[in-house]
């Protein structure tokens, strides 16, 4: 049988979860953006400790005019002599705004941390984990998980709840949990100055490259969970949950 709609009403959200939410969503949103310029830069992933145009990448994206140049000068030898250094000009018109889009990336990151940060502290100590988050007993088995799927597949349990379901929690923590230390820690591993004094995570991540690589991956998940839940959201009551995520009512 389909479910029925619902006439509970969404969630009350605390006011800093109403703010953190926005902080991190506004801050998550120009990571993206800037995060793709960057990738347009260089739209070439690698895996390993090294990588760049000569060295052959895990696989290239077609996403600027820098995807699959070819485009290299003949090697100019800086000396006569044999063995001296050789540099090579590319031939064609790069695309480079690597400036601002680091800059502006990294920015947002330290908000998207420390709003994080508090965001997980208060989530820890006043409960909303354990009441909100956390499965009860025997709301995570098989049975009912995929009952919850498969109604969400359905377009059937999508209405305003007053409670998140197991899919949903699910979602949640694998963000929370997962996802966004993925993302912070592979972020701080393509950092030298931090590699430096932390080497651990070069080889927590399999090296730098690895780590911008896992780090692309990890944020495509994120976008895509961005995708479903404003999908969500406008399929389940936009004006309601904008309310509750709002104002609180």
């Amino acid at each position: 049988m389909e479910s029925q709609p619902t006439s509970t009403p969404p969630l009350r959200h605390a006011r800093w979860v109403r703010s953190s939410h926005w902080i991190i969503t506004i801050s998550f949103l120009l990571l993206a953006f800037s995060g793709f310029v960057i990738l347009m830069c260089h739209p070439r992933l690698y895996w390993g400790e090294v990588g760049n145009d000569l060295t052959p990448a895990l696989f290239e994206l077609p996403v600027s005019r820098n995807y699959q140049h070819g485009g290299w000068e003949n090697q100019t030898p800086f000396f006569a002599t044999a063995g001296s250094p050789v540099s090579a000009s590319r031939s064609y018109d790069i695309f480079n705004q690597n400036g601002w889009g680091r800059s502006l990336h990294f920015l947002s990151a330290w908000f998207l941390v420390i709003t994080g940060v508090v965001y997980l502290v208060a989530g820890l100590f006043t409960g909303h984990f354990k009441n909100r988050l956390w499965p009860q007993s025997g709301e995570f088995s098989p049975r009912l998980f995929w009952r919850d799927v498969v109604a969400h597949l359905r377009m059937n349990m999508f209405t305003a709840q007053a409670n998140y379901n197991p899919l949903q929690k699910a979602a949640y923590l694998g963000v929370i949990f997962v996802l966004m230390p993925v993302i912070v820690l592979t972020g701080l591993t393509m950092s030298p100055a931090i590699t430096a004094a932390y080497p651990f995570l070069l080889k927590m991540f399999f090296g730098a490259q690895s780590a911008r690589t896992i780090h692309f991956f990890a944020s495509v998940f994120l976008e895509l969970f961005l995708l479903v839940h404003v999908a969500m959201v406008i399929r389940s009551g936009f004006k309601q949950h904008m309310r509750a995520m709002t104002i609180g009512k």
